[in-house]
């Protein structure tokens, strides 16, 4: 930390993962104390912003693009580094520290390998990261050059102007990241009953609530009288929906063991998301993508916006309520073209994902949920942030 008697800067990279951006520290260069953490990577950020655009800081105004992640040495066996997500809304003071990113994940390797905390060999890295929030191991495999992570290659991915090095992530185990299991309820679906629903709504909505890799409550578009391709605004513009989604997420998060009661569900999980068959529709770039384009289309929420393509961690949860006979998912979804892959379509394209399941008994078992992504340094130096004189002083 840099002394600075107007400002407190603070070594840091920034880094695209994925379809998401976000600031990343070493666990070294932090102060201590948690409440002084999360006044910095807020000030750093620029929120809360009633403005919405987070101008005063490094943030972008919306959940993807307002985040920040801390490295450390790893506290298991079985990994290399130790990887600690903070999602950060944009208009409240808020530092959830309750799940994970999966797009910034994919930045985790990388930056282990350049910042010298994984020293690999050969043509290809497999960095083995402790993703801290919810106590998994993901393996992370990409290319190198020269000792350091590719940056340059062609794959792409949807809502990413152009192409580069394409990194595998593999989630084990992924089956309980946030509650006692894959299916927290033990039940593929549900009933969510919505006291006094805004008009013209009804208060008894079918769920399935799904956890893995991130806890997911998954609704069906039509009992929304919404079709399931429509784009994020035309979706927030409906009289009343967003409140009510939110509810149906508060109401489902006390059947989830996340909390006792909706008021004290965290704003960053479970995510909601709304589920529809396949069916042809215009991403944001203007494309058209067709229904044999994918298996099944998701519209989902995270802190209290419409995401303008899909949290990764939330797609990898969709690939494995896919394979779960009974749920909302599996009823919507069709067999996929590629044994063993379903292409999830969001508002900016299309998104590959794989799962691994087993059945023990009654019991669905998923052994790993597997993804591919981007990622590239933006900037490395330090961040600055002028802190409020409750969080002046902190102590490092």
């Amino acid at each position: 930390m840099t002394d600075d008697p107007v400002q407190t800067w603070i070594p840091a990279t920034f880094y695209r993962g994925g379809t998401s951006k976000g600031l990343f520290f070493h666990e070294r260069d932090l102060p201590k104390d948690r409440a002084a953490r999360d006044a910095f990577f807020l000030a750093a950020i620029g929120s809360p912003d009633p403005y919405g655009r987070q101008l005063d800081g490094m943030g972008g105004g919306i959940s993807s693009l307002s985040k920040a992640v801390i490295i450390g040495p790893p506290t298991r066996p079985d990994a290399d580094v130790d990887y600690t997500f903070i999602q950060l809304a944009v208009d409240k003071p808020i530092a959830d520290w309750k799940g994970n990113c999966g797009n910034l994940s994919s930045a985790v390797g990388p930056f282990a390998v350049d910042e010298g905390l994984v020293k690999p060999e050969g043509d290809e890295a497999l960095v083995r990261i402790h993703q801290v929030n919810t106590g998994k191991i993901i393996h992370s495999r990409f290319p190198l050059v020269q000792g350091r992570a590719a940056v340059a290659g062609d794959y792409a991915i949807d809502g990413v102007s152009g192409t580069g090095a394409r990194i595998r992530l593999d989630f084990l185990s992924p089956g309980g990241a946030a509650t006692k299991g894959l299916l927290p309820t033990g039940r593929v679906v549900d009933v969510i009953n919505v006291p006094d629903p805004p008009h013209p709504y009804s208060g008894r909505f079918e769920v399935s609530m799904v956890d893995a890799a991130t806890p997911v409550v998954w609704v069906e578009a039509s009992a929304l009288d919404l079709r399931g391709t429509e784009g994020p605004d035309e979706i927030e513009a409906r009289p009343g929906l967003m409140p009510l989604l939110d509810k149906i997420r508060r109401l489902a998060g006390v059947k989830m063991g996340l909390a006792a009661t909706p008021e004290e569900v965290p704003l960053a999980i479970p995510r909601v998301a709304l589920l529809a068959a396949p069916a042809p529709f215009t991403a944001l770039d203007g494309s058209s993508r067709w229904g044999d384009s994918h298996e099944i289309a998701t519209r989902m929420v995270s802190m209290e916006r419409l995401h303008k393509a899909v949290p990764l961690t939330g797609a990898l949860c969709l690939g494995v309520a896919c394979c779960i006979p009974g749920t909302i998912a599996h009823r919507l979804s069709r067999d996929p073209a590629t044994p063993g892959e379903i292409r999830v379509a969001h508002p900016s394209g299309t998104l590959s994902v794989g799962a691994q399941l087993r059945r023990e008994g009654k019991e669905w078992i998923a052994d790993s949920a597997v993804v591919y992504r981007t990622a590239r340094r933006l900037m490395r130096g330090e961040v600055a942030a002028v802190l409020h004189p409750a969080g002046r002083g902190i102590d490092s």
